[in-house]
């Protein structure tokens, strides 16, 4: 009879041990599962990036690629147009046909060419440098942005200009141009970048659907500006970037990115974009210089 009772206590002390292992090993193995899923939501995440950085970098080697096809074509015509001068002057000079005076007019054509060369080399080097200032300014905003969803902010070059596009569903209530409190947020992770690049400027636009506004005495066209100047003013007083750095412009309905006849279209033409301006003073600089 003992011999059983131990038994008894035996087997029942190894049941309670068993149960509370296997609890331990489904936490544990829940536990994993959930980090793995992070994980995996986080790579797919990174994915989508590194694609639309690819498709970016894409985007910019073919500007690059046309404007170095134009530069080359300017370098074929220098040299045609230096070796026809140059073979002209030593058969007039060789043959005593024309003047000191018309040899010098050539020379001085020649030294013209020369200028044009230093003008082409200046020309390339600012688009080399344009691109590289466009692409970390990109990135720099996109690494800012890495917690806020692409169909919010979408961060983009075009032709050479960078373009931020903020969703009016993340900035604004229908209808409405006051600023959400979660879209200062996200505006100040843009004024954080570009007060770190003291040359940018940049237009702010407010753009709108098709819809008609509603509002008393009021259109599309007022809509936008009031939501343009919103914005700026935020960008001004609560994170301090200088206000002749700025331009508020309303574009209201008629520059939409996509058609407006679904709901999805109308969303998506509703949105603040913040143009970075180029840097036209060099380029005019260069063209003062070739003058």
């Amino acid at each position: 009879m003992k011999f059983r009772q131990i038994l008894l206590f035996a087997f029942s002390s190894l049941l309670l041990f068993s149960c509370v292992s296997t609890k331990k090993f489904k936490a544990a193995q829940a536990a994993a599962q959930a980090r793995f899923d992070s994980l995996s939501a986080e790579y797919a995440k990174l994915q989508g990036d590194l694609k639309n950085c690819n498709t970016q970098t894409a985007d910019l080697t073919s500007q690059k690629n046309t404007l170095q096809g134009q530069v080359d074509d300017l370098n074929k015509q220098v040299a045609f147009l230096k070796d026809n001068n140059t073979q002209a002057l030593k058969q007039m000079e060789d043959l005593s046909v024309i003047s000191s005076a018309q040899a010098e007019s050539i020379r001085k054509s020649l030294e013209n060419i020369g200028a044009k060369d230093a003008y082409i080399r200046d020309l390339q080097t600012a688009m080399a440098r344009k691109d590289s200032l466009n692409m970390a300014l990109v990135m720099n905003l996109k690494g800012a942005m890495a917690d806020v969803s692409d169909s919010d902010v979408n961060i983009k070059i075009d032709k050479g200009v960078v373009f931020i596009d903020i969703s009016d569903k993340l900035l604004f209530k229908t209808g409405s141009s006051t600023v959400s409190s979660r879209a200062k947020t996200v505006l100040g992770k843009v004024a954080n970048v570009l007060k770190n690049q003291p040359d940018i400027e940049f237009m702010v636009e407010g753009h709108t659907d098709n819809v008609p506004y509603k509002g008393k005495g009021m259109d599309n066209w007022d809509l936008s500006v009031q939501r343009a100047v919103s914005v700026v003013h935020i960008l001004q007083h609560k994170y301090n970037i200088p206000p002749a750095k700025m331009i508020a412009a309303g574009r209201g309905e008629y520059v939409p990115v996509t058609t407006n006849d679904t709901k999805a279209g109308r969303a998506a033409n509703r949105r603040t974009r913040i143009v970075i301006l180029p840097l036209l003073d060099q380029f005019f600089n260069l063209l003062e210089r070739k003058g």
